[in-house]
């Protein structure tokens, strides 16, 4: 079967995340497996996070070198493995290391799908970034769902992680075989790129404003379990629909936003669904019951949805660097934080209740709304190189 190379990219962050949010899913079961606290199974969950910040920081080079295809084999494959190692060990220190490594090829496997992704962006002269993360979020609703069903029927950890392995396995093979590279956007900058990849001066709004939709989206796919059992007692089947509608918003308004984004304009989308996030942060913290609770956490997966592909999108288009150093830069400062939400809400949820925990996003995400104005007003014709390019950075 011939799909179109977008189509690739998009199954590469469906897998991903298929793999993530089956073990997210099993938090609970997690925690009680290895016999910590909240406050431990986020210093457990930090691993991620280091290894991610590290590959961001150092592999783009490496990246570049190995390209769009042997890289997406090393990394799709090999985080669904090591995350479907962690139900068997038990230990948190060992869990620690695993995912670590699994950060490690995070951070990388982030790097190379964006910048593939806004190439072909360019080959097609309109916009489908958005898409692509949308099937990442798709990713983490249909394994939220399935996973609701499987903690229901008592389905052990060790065996449900084993099977999407070998899901992702299987179908991750098919997709990544016939990957081929995009050809690179013309270089508007110039000198020689740096080993290292950081944020430079003029990337720091759109970092502000990935760190708060990372922060969001921590924030509802791996404390949302958590929060409906410790705060309103349900059964799995309804603590698992806050996930599941997390994510379901999310993957929704990720599929369809391109339009909106290519008609309005990435700084008033990006606005709205900052608002958005905001009323869903306060509807979970404050719930007198688990279907406001449910309602908030969709509104947060729909508000946080597009916010990081837009920024994404921005940093790959700025002419100061080559575009995988800034979007790995962005990644550092935004990604990283998808890791370190976990022990940060862990920590404050074990010391001041986890429906505290949820009001710590509301100040990043009212300082991302001022942020906006570093997005495009409007996505320039032709896909928006150049002329998107002068705006962003401008």
């Amino acid at each position: 079967m011939k799909i179109a190379p977008q189509q690739r990219i998009y199954v590469c962050f469906f897998l991903f995340a298929v793999s993530l949010g089956a073990l997210l899913s099993r938090m609970p079961d997690l925690q009680v497996a290895m016999g910590v606290n909240k406050s431990e199974l986020g210093l457990t969950l930090i691993g991620a996070a280091i290894g991610a910040l590290i590959s961001l920081t150092l592999s783009s080079p490496l990246i570049a070198r190995l390209g769009a295809r042997t890289t997406a084999f090393i990394t799709v494959l090999g985080t669904s493995a090591l995350l479907s190692l962690v139900p068997w060990i038990g230990a948190a220190p060992v869990v620690f290391c695993v995912l670590f490594l699994e950060g490690l090829l995070a951070g990388a496997l982030e790097i190379n799908l964006n910048v593939e992704i806004d190439r072909i962006e360019a080959q097609l002269g309109r916009g489908v970034m958005n898409r692509a993360h949308g099937f990442w979020s798709l990713g983490f609703f249909v394994t939220a769902l399935v996973s609701s069903v499987v903690r229901q029927a008592g389905i052990s950890m060790e065996l449900h992680l084993a099977a999407t392995f070998v899901t992702v396995l299987v179908i991750g093979i098919w997709a990544i075989s016939g990957m081929r590279n995009a050809p690179a956007r013309i270089a508007l900058h110039e000198g020689k790129a740096p080993l290292v990849a950081l944020p430079t001066w003029g990337l720091m709004p759109l970092c502000v404003i990935g760190i708060a939709a990372f922060l969001v989206e921590g924030a509802g796919i791996d404390w949302s379990a958590i929060y409906m059992r410790d705060v309103f007692s349900v059964e799995p089947f309804i603590g698992g629909l806050g996930l599941t509608l997390f994510t379901f918003c999310m993957a929704l308004a990720r599929l369809f936003v391109d339009p909106l984004v290519d008609r309005f304009g990435a700084r008033a989308v990006a606005t709205m669904l900052l608002v958005l996030s905001a009323i869903g942060i306060c509807a979970v913290s404050g719930a007198p019951h688990p279907y406001v609770a449910l309602a908030g956490f969709a509104l947060m997966g729909a508000g946080c949805s597009a916010v990081y592909p837009l920024a994404v999108s921005a940093a790959a288009q700025r002419t100061d660097r080559a575009a995988y150093l800034n979007v790995a830069a962005l990644g550092q400062m935004s990604f990283v934080v998808f890791f370190l939400a976990p022990p940060l809400l862990g920590f404050i949820a074990e010391h001041a209740g986890i429906r505290t925990s949820y009001l710590v996003c509301l100040p990043l995400i009212i300082y991302a709304f001022f942020s906006a104005k570093a997005l495009a007003t409007r996505r320039a014709a032709g896909g928006g190189s150049a002329a998107t390019a002068r705006s962003v950075n401008g």
